[in-house]
C-alpha cells in the first residue's frame, strides 16, 4: 500500500475584507492518482504548526495507514487575532471578535476558492475546519454557518464561554454566544462535530458545581446539538483529556485522535 510523500509549502494570499496578507502553510500528500477525491482540512492558528507537530503527526498517521490523504492548510493569525476570531457579527461583552464576519468572508470567498485553484480541488471528499481555544470557536462558527462548504468541525478547548455579559453584570448561561447561535439556527446543518477539552484547561468554576467552565461550556454545546437532532453516535464525538491543559503540546497529543475520526483510512491505492 502506498504511503504518500508529504510536501510542505508556505503561501500568501492578499485578503480584501481583512485588508492584510494572510500566510498559510500547506501540507499536501504527493503521488496520489489524478482525479482522486481529496480531503481538505483548514486549521486556525497555523503559526503553532511546529508546536502542534503537524508534519510529524501526519507522517506518522500516513505510515501507520490510519488516515486517508488530506490537504491540511494551517492559517496563520495576525496580531488582531482577538478581533478576527470569534462569532461572526456577534462581538463579546468587551467588543472582541469585531472582525469575525470579515474573517468568515475571507475563508469562504477568498481562501476556499484559492485552494480549489491552487491544488486542483475539483474533486473533494470531506472538508473540515478545526481550531484551538478562540481559534476553535472561530472554526466552529464558520463551519456551522456554512454547512454547504464544510462537512465536519474540530474544536479543541474552544472558547465556548464567549458571552455578551461580564460575570459581574448579570451574566447567565443564556448569554453564551455560540450556544445562542445554535439555538437560533433554523433546521439541522449537515455536519459532524468533534469536541475536546482537558480536565486542567483552567481552574475557573463560575457556577460552583466542581466542574471547570471549559468542560461545562462544551458539554452545554453538546446539549444544544442534541436538541437540534444530533442524536446519532457518529455525529458528535467528545474527547475529555485527563490532565489536559490549555496549551499547544496537549492539543498536539489530541490531534491524531481527531484526524483518525475525521479522515479514517478507507482508500487503497
Amino acid at each position: 500500500m502506498m504511503i504518500p510523500e508529504l510536501k510542505i509549502s508556505t503561501h500568501i494570499l492578499k485578503s480584501i475584507p481583512l485588508r492584510r496578507r494572510v500566510e498559510y502553510i500547506a501540507y499536501v500528500p504527493a503521488g496520489i492518482p489524478a482525479n482522486t477525491p481529496m480531503n481538505l482540512l483548514l486549521l486556525n492558528d497555523g503559526q503553532d504548526a511546529e508546536g502542534l507537530k503537524l508534519e510529524a503527526n501526519l507522517k506518522e498517521l500516513y505510515t501507520a495507514e490510519r488516515i486517508d490523504p488530506l490537504i491540511l492548510i494551517a492559517i496563520k493569525c495576525s496580531d488582531e487575532r482577538m478581533q478576527e476570531y470569534g462569532v461572526a457579527g456577534r462581538p463579546d461583552f468587551q467588543k472582541r471578535g469585531s472582525k469575525a464576519d470579515l474573517y468568515n468572508d475571507f475563508i469562504i470567498k477568498e481562501l476556499l476558492p484559492e485552494l480549489d485553484r491552487k491544488f486542483n480541488l475539483k474533486y473533494k471528499a470531506k472538508v473540515g475546519f478545526a481550531g484551538f481555544s478562540l481559534g476553535g470557536l472561530s472554526a466552529f462558527d464558520i463551519a456551522w454557518r456554512n454547512p454547504d462548504r464544510f462537512d465536519l468541525i474540530g474544536a479543541f478547548s474552544a472558547s465556548f464561554w464567549w458571552r455578551t455579559k461580564a460575570l459581574d453584570d448579570g451574566y447567565t448561561p443564556e448569554d453564551r454566544i455560540m450556544h445562542q447561535v445554535i439555538r437560533e439556527t433554523a433546521g439541522k446543518p449537515e455536519l459532524k462535530v468533534w469536541l475536546m477539552t482537558g480536565t486542567e484547561d483552567e481552574t475557573e468554576d463560575r457556577n460552583h458545581n466542581y466542574i471547570i467552565d471549559s468542560i461545562d461550556d462544551t458539554i452545554d454545546i453538546i446539549k444544544e446539538l442534541l436538541e437540534k437532532g444530533y442524536t446519532r453516535p457518529e455525529e458528535v464525538f467528545y474527547y475529555e483529556m485527563v490532565g489536559g491543559r490549555h496549551e499547544v503540546p496537549c492539543w498536539a497529543i489530541a490531534l491524531p485522535a481527531f484526524l483518525c475520526w475525521a479522515f479514517p483510512r478507507t482508500t487503497v491505492f
